[in-house]
């Protein structure tokens, strides 16, 4: 990934969010050139392709043909919507055939970002012609992107993802309260903020529901619940020991109610705008509810294709995983994991249960810290290059 600009250090203390212009309005608070692998059969190229270049991350997924629906059209728009995330300041997309690359291509282009494209079709299928052309052209974007500089921007141009994975008793009386106070906040400053795992709204999403600004969000939330919920059953499945998973129930939450009644806490207590689907952009800010999966790589992976900056990751005692393109704060309440993983939580949140801290207080501290991550400050994750991108699927190929 691209280091942050070489802007003073202060701005990110100030209170002041300094983030990428791109050309379609947006703001971008990283500066990446993307190596965008979209079929099984180039994504060692990405691979290499991005190695080479400094200032690269590449994203590359294993799949790529036999697609029915409705996995086509939820990988296509994975694909661009990843490549269209305002952190990213250009895209070389890596294909095998052209017609799907160019697709791919354009769908990206349409935010106005400089594009480029190599393919095993244009080379006769010589991997290492389309290493070389990918690497030349790599580079060219990532030498063109290092001349764009921070400007100062509204929190209202935020959007941010929330989630939470090996959770324990911590997660649901702190972390996800404090989180939660931080979403009211930003939401209120007209911010954008998406919650996910629809599984995990199962025993609290008339909770949910009854936050929703129509009776149609309401019955939407209802469903995408009901629609999880029959998927399991279809399957003669239980979500015991896969969700709650081990790590949950040896945290103490033993049931999905629990763990859901805990988990949706960091939705904090405003009214609810919508109920995307996954990649989906929300079409003005507020609070959105994305009906996706419960894998944290997954969940993630939706939000920063639906345009989120940013990730809040609450945890109890420990969840290494972060999002490639979005940097995400690690958070957890539990101290013993705090100590224990120095180098992997960027937020601890324990002084709540040690000291008595205020939610609120603790609240106000977390979004200072999200102005230091939004103006450059690097997370752990971003810093142990830890970060990964994981295409949702629902069928498989042909």
């Amino acid at each position: 990934m691209l280091t942050p600009s070489p802007q003073p250090p202060a701005a990110a203390g100030s209170g002041r969010l300094m983030g990428y212009r791109r050309a379609n309005g947006r703001v971008g608070i990283r500066n990446h050139v993307l190596v965008l692998g979209i079929n099984g059969l180039a994504v060692r190229v990405a691979e290499r392709t991005a190695a080479a270049v400094c200032g690269c991350i590449c994203v590359a997924t294993t799949a790529g043909r036999g697609h029915v629906e409705p996995d086509l059209t939820c990988q296509i728009d994975q694909l661009a919507g990843l490549g269209r995330n305002p952190n990213v300041a250009a895209v070389l997309v890596v294909g095998v055939d052209a017609k799907t690359t160019e697709l791919i291509a354009h769908r990206i282009a349409e935010t106005g970002k400089p594009v480029e494209t190599v393919t095993f079709a244009e080379t006769g299928e010589d991997r290492l012609a389309v290493l070389d052309k990918g690497i030349r052209k790599a580079a060219t974007l990532v030498q063109q992107a290092s001349l764009q500089r921070r400007e100062e921007f509204d929190v209202v141009e935020l959007i941010v993802g929330i989630e939470c994975g090996h959770s324990d008793a911590t997660s649901g009386l702190v972390s996800n309260p404090v989180v939660g106070k931080v979403v009211d906040r930003l939401v209120d400053r007209g911010a954008t903020v998406i919650l996910g795992e629809t599984v995990e709204w199962l025993g609290a999403e008339h909770r949910l529901a009854s936050r929703a600004r129509t009776p149609v969000v309401g019955e939407a939330i209802m469903n995408a619940v009901r629609q999880r919920e029959a998927m399991v059953a279809a399957s003669g499945q239980s979500l015991t020991w896969n969700n709650p998973g081990e790590e949950n129930i040896q945290g103490g939450l033993s049931t999905i109610e629990e763990k859901a009644l805990g988990a949706v806490i960091k939705s904090g207590s405003r009214i609810i705008d919508g109920v995307l689907d996954i990649a989906e952009a929300p079409r003005k800010p507020g609070l959105y509810l994305m009906d996706g999966p419960s894998f944290s790589p997954e969940s993630l992976t939706g939000f920063a294709a639906a345009g989120a900056q940013l990730m809040l990751f609450t945890t109890g005692p420990g969840n290494s995983f972060v999002n490639a393109l979005a940097p995400t704060i690690k958070i957890t309440a539990q101290a013993e994991t705090a100590q224990r993983l120095i180098h992997q939580i960027d937020f601890d949140a324990s002084a709540v249960l040690s000291r008595g801290k205020s939610f609120e207080a603790e609240g106000e501290r977390l979004m200072a810290k999200i102005v230091d991550v939004a103006c450059g400050t690097l997370t752990w994750g971003e810093v142990l290059g830890e970060g990964l991108e994981v295409l949702t699927r629902i069928r498989g190929s042909l």
